[in-house]
């Protein structure tokens, strides 16, 4: 039985391609399964999944396979399913769900300026059709435009536990205080700068983290030394992985590095990005990404001993 969207640590997959910049599902599977393996409590299909440069019969195909091998580990997949207009978030929630999502996550449009009413219509038509949670996002600290504290506090009032929040607005910790302060502490929120903001924002209420999947068994072993009160093995984890972060400050260089790392572990076998990209990652930044991953694992084993 797939577990619904509570606390915990959700990470994002990534969407690993072929030479030829065609899917490789067979990577697919093997990411996600690794991803289960780490103690992770869900999957995420999200932006760095590269959602946006996949078409959408990709997309249903990705979700499909990322949310059946999920199902074998009793995890639920959720899946982004926003548009540049709300026909089109409304045919990706009705693919999302028929594809096996366990939630839904939705951003605004990314393109344009809309007005709060509209950005309210668009989401309350999303959350009306669907069946499943829906995750209102605020990716406006790379894309896109930033959500009122006021809006989404009014979904939440209509919407109770139907709709979640991933606010991403920077600053992060105000944002999410403001959020929480505004629903009565009520709402399900995460954290979703990649695990960095986890050690700030856990003291709020954050109900969990949605990070890119690179190193989620850090963030994972952070989550849990916050649950058990072990506030030193959480600091140490949070440093060095706070550093690796500001190494990534948009889109495409959250997916370069994080592809990057997930091949360096071992997990995937390519790097391959779909193209154009905006970022490149140059020799002395890979090295200190190697340098952070050594400092992160050490930082997990001294946590973990002190628990055995």
């Amino acid at each position: 039985m797939t577990e619904p969207v509570g606390r915990g640590v959700f990470p994002v997959f990534q969407t690993p391609f072929g030479d030829d910049e065609s899917i490789d599902f067979a990577q697919l599977e093997q990411e996600v399964r690794w991803i289960a393996e780490q103690g992770a409590h869900g999957v995420v299909f999200g932006m760095v999944s590269e959602a946006l440069r996949l078409s959408d019969r990709e997309r249903a195909d990705v979700i499909r396979v990322a949310s059946g091998v999920a199902a074998e580990y009793g995890l639920p997949c959720i899946a982004s399913v926003g548009g540049e207009s709300t026909a089109v978030a409304l045919l990706r929630v009705a693919d999302a769900i028929e594809a096996g999502a366990s939630a839904l996550m939705a951003t605004p449009p990314l393109h344009g300026r809309n007005g709060a009413h509209q950005l309210e219509e668009y989401f309350r038509a999303i959350l009306a059709r669907s069946s499943v949670p829906i995750v209102v996002q605020d990716a406006s600290g790379y894309v896109g435009q930033s959500l009122s504290i006021e809006m989404q506090a009014q979904l939440f009032s209509d919407f109770g536990s139907h709709a979640k929040f991933k606010p991403e607005a920077v600053p992060v910790r105000p944002t999410l205080d403001a959020l929480l302060a505004a629903t009565g502490g009520r709402a399900e929120v995460y954290e979703g700068m990649g695990g960095a903001a986890l050690l700030d924002t856990y003291p709020g209420g954050v109900s969990g983290s949605m990070p890119g999947a690179e190193v989620c068994w850090a963030v994972v072993a952070m989550w849990n030394a916050l649950e058990a009160g072990d506030q030193d093995a959480a600091e140490a984890i949070n440093r060095p992985l706070v550093e690796m972060i500001a190494l990534q400050d948009d889109l495409d260089s959250f997916v370069v590095c994080e592809k990057f790392l997930l091949v360096e572990q071992g997990v995937l076998s390519s790097r391959v990005a779909r193209t154009p990209l905006g970022f490149t990652l140059e020799p002395a930044a890979e090295q200190r990404l190697r340098g952070l991953l050594d400092e992160l694992r050490r930082a997990v084993q001294d946590a973990r001993s002190v628990h055995r």
